[in-house]
Order: structure tokens, then C-alpha cells, then sequence
């Protein structure tokens, strides 16, 4: 990756924030496999995980923030991230540290993972 792995991930998440699903697939492959953090399961592909966020957001509000990008000896990139979730009411339902993992293909995002912040 040409740019700062942690500026490029602020990037993506400042996107994200925004709601701005078109600019955060951009970054990703078409065939992007993607986790269902919020309900189990996996996506594949920008139709599936643009359709996964509106669902999301429409029903409750995160907002994830990058504290650190680190590559590892496996190729992926690992992005400490600080996740507040809300209700749309505004009510907090839960704010934690996560580890997002990331391949990339070039510097498109191929795929992406989470694991809690103790596990790496």
C-alpha cells in the first residue's frame, strides 16, 4: 500500500460515519467478503454489504474510530478500533475496543474480519 496503512483506514471509517456507503465500497473488491458483525453470518459483495449497512443504520447508529493499523506477519492489516453503538434514540448500547483485520488485494480491501481486542 502506497499511503499510511492508519490514513487509510481514517479514510474509510470517516466514510463510513458519514453513511457513505458508495465511498467505502470504492475501497473494497467486488467480490468483498464481508462479516455480518451485527447479526452472524457473512456477505459477498458491494449489493449484499451496502444492503447489510442500510439495515444497520436504519436500526441502530455505530460509529467506529481507528486508534491503530498494523500489519501483520500474515499480509493482513490489523486496525485497533474504538466502536460506539447507539439506538436511534441515542441511548448507548455498547462502546469497546475491536480489532478489524483486513486482506487487501493491491489496495482494494478483499475481505474483513473481527476479533475482539484481547484475542490478537
Amino acid at each position: 500500500m502506497d499511503r499510511d496503512h492508519l490514513q487509510y483506514f481514517r479514510d474509510l471509517y470517516d466514510a463510513f460515519n458519514r453513511r457513505d456507503a458508495d465511498a467505502v465500497l470504492a475501497r473494497t473488491t467486488g467480490d468483498v467478503d464481508w462479516p455480518n458483525a451485527w447479526k452472524g453470518g457473512r456477505l459477498t459483495g458491494h449489493d449484499a454489504v451496502r444492503a447489510y449497512w442500510s439495515e444497520q443504520w436504519a436500526e441502530i447508529g455505530p460509529r467506529v474510530e481507528p486508534l491503530s493499523a498494523e500489519p501483520r506477519a500474515d499480509g493482513r492489516v490489523a486496525v485497533t478500533v474504538r466502536q460506539t453503538i447507539r439506538s436511534r434514540d441515542g441511548a448507548l448500547l455498547g462502546d469497546q475496543e475491536v480489532i478489524h483485520l483486513y486482506t487487501l488485494r493491491g489496495v482494494l480491501i478483499a475481505r474483513m474480519d473481527v476479533e475482539t481486542a484481547a484475542a490478537q
